[in-house]
């Protein structure tokens, strides 16, 4: 099974990213931060398939937790979707220049979100974890 951690400050989002993802056939895991999330992303005996940021977090933001992402070899290349109420092409273009591969804007559409976090996260046509048992 495919894993996501979503790393926002917010319950609600978090709740609606959560519920979005099991739907989509992901099992999720939750921080509140950047720094949490990258404590749990570490320590994790696998790492994520999948994150999920959001931008303006307490104790590390979005942007922060990308570049440690970016650098530490076991979690570079795991994919790293943006979801921020930041509106702006430069909050955009400085989530791209931190290691994102998507930014969304808050409140993301739920086909939207599934579509791209299976893309991103290795399914296949039919929704299947690639690699999966049948």
């Amino acid at each position: 099974m495919k894993t996501a951690l979503i790393v926002d400050d917010a319950t609600t989002v978090r709740m609606f990213v959560r519920h979005v993802l099991e739907k989509a056939g992901f099992a999720v895991a939750e921080a509140v931060n950047g720094l949490e999330g990258l404590e749990r992303a570490l320590a994790a005996p696998q790492p994520p398939d999948l994150f999920v940021v959001d931008v303006n977090m307490p104790r590390m933001n979005g942007y922060a937790f990308l570049r440690a992402i970016r650098g530490e070899p076991s979690l570079r290349a795991i994919p790293a979707i943006v979801m921020s109420t930041e509106s702006q092409s430069q909050d955009a273009e400085r989530a791209y220049e931190a290691g994102a591969n998507l930014y969304l804007i808050k409140p993301g559409r739920p086909e939207t979100l599934t579509a791209i976090a299976r893309v991103l996260a290795g399914f296949d046509r039919e929704g299947a974890a690639k690699g999966s048992a049948p």
